[in-house]
C-alpha cells in the first residue's frame, strides 16, 4: 500500500458487515485498533436511538460494534473530546471532525502523531428535531419506525422494516428542512485532510452496500488499515477506475452544490452592516456557550473574549462577540457547534463565516487542513519582538 492509492474493503466478521455502512470497513478498522493495542481507546458515538447518541471515549471493543452505522441527525464535532488527551486514540472523523483535531493540534492540545482519523465521506448532517418534524410532515412516517437513513444520489432516504422513502435533498432543504445550514454551503466533502478518506461514493456493481472505498492520505492510514487486514478483520482489494471516476463525479457535484448555497445564504449584507450583526447579537446573554464548544478555542483561563461577558453590557454590539469575531476570522472552520447550542438560537456559525470566509481567501488560507500555522498568528505589531 502507497499514500494516494485507493481500494475497496470490508469487514470479514459478519456482525460487523451487518451493523456497519457499507460493509463496516470502518468499524473493523476501529475494532482491530483496540485489539492489537494500536490505540488506547477509540471514539465512537454511542447510539440512543435513530436520531440521538452521545459521543464516548471507549477502551471496549464492543462499544464500537455497537456503534456501528451511519447517523446523520447527530450533529457532533469530535475534536473537543481529544484536547487534553495523552493517550493514543482513533476516531472516525468527518471534514470538520478532523478539522477541528489539526487545529486543536496547532494550540499544543493534542499530539497529532497519537491520533489516527478515519475520515468519513460527509454529505453533511441535520439537527434530530427538525428531522423528526420532516419525517412526519413530508415522508408521512413516525420517527420510531425508521431504522436507518442515508444520503445518497442527492436524496435523503429513510429506511423502515416495510421499505424506504426518499425525497431530493434540494426539495427539502428550499423548505427549511434537510441539512444543517453551515453543512449546505461546506465544500468539503471527501476528508483527505485525515489520514483516510473512506465511503460509499466509487463503489459499483455487486459490491454496492457492501463494500467502502477508501483512499490512503497518509502513512498512519496505511498502518491503521493494514493492522485490520494482519487482525484477521477486513479484506480489500484495488478501486477500478471506474468507480474512481464515479466518486470525483460525486464530490465535484457536491462541491458545486456547495458553492450554490454558498452564494445564496452568504450573499452580500444589503444596507447598513453595523446594524445587521447588531440586530442578530441583541439577543446574546452572554452565556459563553459557543466558546466552550468551539473545537478551535483553546485559551482557557487566558481567553480575552471572557473578559467581555457582562449581563451589563451596553454596548451597540456584544463587545464578546467582537473579540470572537476577530480571533477566529483565519481560524473558524464552519463546523456549526456554536449555532447548535445557542440558547438564544443565533446563528452564530453564520455570522462567524461572513467574516472569516472573506478574511481565509484573501489570505490564501484554509483551516484544518493541514499544520501550517493560521496566518494572523504571523502578524507583529510594529516595533514589537
Amino acid at each position: 500500500m502507497k499514500v494516494g492509492e485507493c481500494y475497496l474493503g470490508w469487514a470479514t466478521d459478519e456482525e460487523i458487515r451487518k451493523r456497519g455502512a457499507s460493509g463496516g470497513l470502518v468499524t473493523a478498522m476501529l475494532a482491530a485498533a483496540l485489539d492489537k493495542k494500536i490505540v488506547d481507546a477509540v471514539v465512537v458515538l454511542k447510539k440512543i436511538n435513530e436520531f440521538e447518541a452521545v459521543p464516548i471515549l471507549t477502551k471496549n471493543k464492543e462499544d464500537v460494534i455497537k456503534a456501528a452505522g451511519s447517523l446523520h441527525t447527530v450533529p457532533v464535532n469530535l475534536a473537543w473530546l481529544l484536547a487534553g488527551k495523552k493517550i493514543k486514540v482513533a476516531l472516525p472523523a468527518k471534514p470538520c471532525d478532523a478539522k477541528g483535531v489539526i487545529e486543536q493540534a496547532k494550540r499544543n492540545q493534542v499530539d497529532l502523531s497519537n491520533i489516527y482519523l478515519v475520515g468519513l465521506n460527509c454529505g453533511g448532517s441535520m439537527h434530530p428535531i427538525s428531522a423528526r418534524e420532516m419525517l412526519e410532515l413530508l415522508y408521512q412516517l413516525k420517527p420510531e419506525e425508521v431504522v436507518g437513513e442515508e444520503i445518497e444520489k442527492g436524496k435523503l432516504i429513510f429506511y423502515t422494516k416495510d421499505g424506504e422513502k426518499a425525497l431530493p435533498i434540494d426539495e427539502l432543504e428550499e423548505k427549511g428542512y434537510g441539512r444543517r445550514e453551515n453543512c449546505r454551503y461546506c465544500t468539503l466533502k471527501i476528508p483527505r485532510n485525515a489520514d483516510l478518506s473512506c465511503g460509499n461514493w466509487g463503489v459499483t456493481g455487486e459490491l454496492v452496500g457492501r463494500a467502502t472505498f477508501v483512499e490512503i492520505n497518509s502513512e498512519k492510514g496505511i498502518a491503521i488499515l493494514q493492522n485490520a487486514i494482519d487482525a484477521g478483520l477486513a479484506q480489500i482489494q484495488p478501486a477500478e477506475e471506474k468507480g474512481m471516476i464515479t466518486r470525483s463525479k460525486i464530490n465535484e457535484s457536491m462541491e458545486k452544490l456547495g458553492d450554490k448555497w454558498n452564494s445564496k445564504l452568504l450573499a452580500p449584507i444589503q444596507g447598513n452592516h453595523l446594524e445587521y450583526y447588531r440586530k442578530a447579537l441583541e439577543n446574546c446573554i452572554d452565556c459563553g456557550a459557543c466558546r466552550e464548544v468551539c473545537p478551535v478555542c483553546s485559551c482557557d483561563g487566558a481567553a480575552k473574549c471572557k473578559d467581555f461577558y457582562s449581563p451589563l453590557d451596553d454596548y451597540q454590539m456584544s463587545m464578546y462577540h467582537l473579540v470572537r469575531f476577530l480571533h477566529l476570522m483565519d481560524s473558524c472552520i464552519g463546523c456549526g457547534q456554536c449555532t447548535d447550542v445557542c440558547p438564544s438560537e443565533i446563528p452564530l456559525a453564520h455570522l462567524y463565516q461572513r467574516f472569516a470566509l472573506p478574511m481565509q481567501a484573501e489570505l490564501k488560507y484554509r483551516p484544518g487542513m493541514d499544520m501550517r500555522k493560521p496566518p494572523l498568528w504571523e502578524i507583529k505589531m510594529e516595533g514589537r519582538p
